[in-house]
């Protein structure tokens, strides 16, 4: 029962392992289904405006570990390793995210070039995370 000392409003700092987890799980959905769409994308509309095979490629790669980095992240979601979930989210947003920026205007997102290579520490390092778990 309440008393004039039960605080109104509680914050709480940590979210619960639960909630972390479902926030992970539902980040991974939508990193998979946005993966697919950018692929589909990337195979048959951005042929009309890049026609660099190499840069075409390149989104290519950025989709697959998305998508790929996406089952990974269902599954430390699923294992509760929140430290492996969000190296995965950072890696895929740095890694897949510049490179999807440098294929589609190059000259305007240049700075983004030295992202890339710390979105795949990320990535890595939320494999070896799950390995410690």
């Amino acid at each position: 029962m309440p008393n004039d000392r039960t605080p109104l409003l509680t914050i709480n700092q940590h979210p619960s392992p639960t909630r972390r987890s479902a926030t992970f799980w539902t980040l991974a959905c939508l990193y998979g289904a946005t993966a697919v769409g950018l692929g589909a994308f990337g195979a048959h509309g951005l042929k009309k405006t890049v026609a660099d095979p190499a840069r075409l490629a390149t989104f290519a790669t950025a989709a697959h570990y998305q998508l790929v980095h996406s089952a990974a992240l269902l599954f430390a979601a699923q294992s509760g390793n929140p430290v492996s979930g969000a190296l995965f989210t950072a890696g895929m947003t740095m890694f897949s995210g510049s490179l999807y920026a440098l294929v589609l205007d190059p000259a305007r997102f240049r700075f983004l070039g030295p992202v890339t290579p710390v979105g795949g520490l990320c990535l890595i390092g939320g494999w070896i995370m799950l390995a410690l778990k």
